[in-house]
């Protein structure tokens, strides 16, 4: 079954101020939309691995052919982190998380705060294009706090992505040219809790 292109949860505009419109239609409805037809397309000459979901064509990188492997870590990962990347972001959402995901945090970072300026510092320092990740650690049974470049999944790590910021330029050019701090500051006020709340329930499973 081909990969397709998810529905936004929410109107181009409805994480207006901090992410305008004009952004998330040209990021979800073009950007996100290359990255499935172009692992549709790579998954032709290998048709034991096309029918595979997007998260188990991912954690069995190493199983993929060598001549479609990168094809399907830059385009599978580029679908599956903006999947994720969607639904972690709400309006009317933002503030500290609580339950679990705040326990876990203040287990693993020891406070929101310093977490925030981690996640952060993460994000700044992702030389080019990349993303800054809040990830579940199974070996460790804690969360913990990494940078991948391009489009590399935690999942090729054996890790699961929990919370994710895109630094890729496309996501926050228009808006916020080159300041990537100020969009990260601003990303803060979208990220919805309930859904990573719900992701580290799975993770732990």
């Amino acid at each position: 079954m081909a990969h397709t292109l998810p529905a936004l949860p929410y109107a181009f505009s409805a994480l207006e101020p901090h992410i305008d419109a004009l952004t998330m239609e040209i990021h979800s409805q073009r950007h996100h939309k290359a990255y499935v037809d172009n692992l549709n397309k790579a998954l032709e000459s290998a048709p034991d691995h096309a029918g595979k979901d997007i998260v188990s064509l991912l954690r069995d990188i190493k199983s993929v052919p060598e001549g479609i492997r990168q094809a399907v870590i830059n385009n599978g990962g580029g679908h599956h982190n903006h999947a994720l990347f969607w639904e972690i972001m709400a309006p009317n959402a933002g503030g500290e998380p609580t339950g679990a995901v705040g326990d876990a945090i203040k287990a693993a970072f020891g406070d929101f705060a310093k977490f925030k300026d981690t996640f952060k510092q993460n994000a700044l320092t992702q030389f080019g294009s990349g993303w800054s990740w809040l990830v579940w650690d199974p070996a460790k049974t804690a969360v913990a706090a990494i940078k991948l470049p391009n489009q590399n999944s935690p999942l090729m790590d054996g890790l699961v992505p929990l919370l994710g910021v895109d630094v890729w330029e496309h996501a926050y050019y228009l808006k916020y040219q080159n300041k990537r701090a100020d969009y990260v500051d601003a990303w803060w006020n979208v990220v919805n809790w309930k859904k990573v709340e719900e992701l580290l329930a799975n993770a732990k499973k």
